[in-house]
């Protein structure tokens, strides 16, 4: 069999998914068995005990709380548009005749329009995952902002904090998702700048997911 430039896709990219895919996995494992040794961890543990301190106010007094998941709210809301609108160019430029960057010499690797349809549509899926992800944290967070600016009622502080987390781990996956479409968006230069992307965003996404600070242990507040 004689090594042709179009095999690299086929050993490169998904060994450069594998690694990616491998990572968030063991990243997972962390989430759920050692939290504290993760960012994720750590911001859902701050994020509880923000949500108690919040509920303790008067109900008239809450406007913090309810500008803060509204920054929130904006800063997703900006991220499923831009997703959205990428999603919507990406099709467009499917939909055209024009591939010339995908087919230059420049490219070392497969650039036949199987290989082409399925870098578009990679793409596409990320994307729209994307916003999807970020949608559905705009609808906890939404729903947070009910339970806390209700007026004289004793909502459980677990449902608040159900809400937010809900929230925080769609923000999280949304993000991830814009990751893979970094990778994949590489691909279109050929898969040799997608495996060393996809090697190069483990090792900064290894450096931010892991927390060496201690979890504060905060003061335990009166449920509601």
């Amino acid at each position: 069999m004689v090594w042709r430039k179009e095999h690299l896709d086929l050993v490169l990219v998904p060994c450069g998914l594998s690694v990616m895919l491998g990572y968030h996995f063991f990243l997972l494992y962390r989430c759920l068995r050692c939290p504290q040794t993760t960012v994720i961890g750590y911001e859902n543990h701050c994020r509880l005990a923000w949500v108690e301190r919040m509920l303790q106010t008067e109900a008239n007094n809450r406007n913090i709380p309810l500008s803060v998941i509204s920054s929130t709210i904006n800063a997703s809301t900006s991220l499923a548009s831009i997703s959205l609108a990428l999603s919507s160019l990406i099709g467009a430029w499917f939909a055209s005749s024009s591939n010339s960057i995908l087919t230059s010499p420049f490219v070392y690797g497969d650039t036949s329009p199987t290989i082409i349809s399925i870098k578009y549509i990679s793409l596409l899926i990320c994307f729209l995952l994307a916003f999807t992800l970020f949608v559905q944290c705009v609808r906890c967070l939404v729903h947070s902002n009910f339970l806390i600016s209700m007026p004289n009622s004793d909502v459980p502080v677990k449902y608040v904090q159900r809400e937010v987390i809900m929230g925080g781990v769609f923000w999280s996956i949304g993000l991830r998702a814009l990751y893979f479409a970094t990778t994949l968006l590489l691909w279109i230069f050929g898969p040799i700048p997608m495996f060393v992307s996809s090697i190069t965003m483990v090792m900064m996404l290894h450096f931010l997911d892991t927390n060496s600070t201690p979890l504060h242990q905060f003061q335990p507040a009166c449920l509601l």
